[in-house]
């Protein structure tokens, strides 16, 4: 089976989250890609609970090998940096229960993996999210394009904290038994109903 990756851009109103498989070489494959939502007329207890919901939701039924999270940043805007590292750390959380390592890119990071520049802006990553993935335009809205662009860093550079090799041997034995039947299941869930 292909190392698959949760890429999660993590956001209070639009949390985007894009699953790439890898595939030859450097290339890959899209599994699904799109965003999270919450209101923003509602209290933060509910907002963070659509959240989790929403990203327990495409954890269960994609079983990533691995969750890659944008890593925050300091902003002047402290409310927002608040809820993208509130977002962040249900990301984590949803992954650790599950024994799913995790990694963490900076945005730099992300920029210069996709486009060979730290400093690319967010339609020159669209742009080449398009040819690198073979799209026939590019994922919207932008949270979706970051979600992508930050699987792709992960399958291409590797990690943050954690490396697996081509086995998971990141895992615990009994985690890599629960990976390779969750594997087993989605390979014979998407034989039977392919969605793509």
């Amino acid at each position: 089976m292909p190392l698959r990756v949760l890429g999660v851009d993590p956001g209070l109103t639009r949390c985007g989250v894009g699953v790439l498989d890898a595939g030859a070489g450097r290339g890959a494959h899209l599994v699904d890609v799109g965003v999270v939502r919450s209101s923003p007329d509602d209290p933060i207890d509910r907002r963070l609970l659509a959240i989790s919901r929403g990203l327990r939701e495409v954890i269960e039924l994609h079983v990533p090998d691995v969750v890659a999270v944008e890593r925050v940043f300091s902003q002047n805007n402290t409310p927002t940096v608040m809820g993208t590292a509130q977002v962040s750390g249900i990301a984590i959380l949803l992954a650790a229960e599950r024994g799913i390592p995790i990694a963490m890119h900076t945005p730099s990071e992300v920029k210069a993996a996709v486009t060979g520049n730290g400093r690319a802006d967010k339609k020159q990553i669209q742009t080449m999210l398009v040819k690198l993935l073979g799209l026939s335009g590019p994922p919207r809205p932008a949270d979706a394009a970051d979600a992508l662009a930050i699987a792709l860093t992960q399958l291409w550079r590797g990690p943050g904290p954690v490396r697996l090799d081509a086995a998971g041997a990141a895992r615990t034995s009994a985690q890599a038994v629960w990976a390779q039947a969750e594997r087993s299941a989605r390979h014979a869930r998407e034989s039977s109903t392919s969605r793509f």
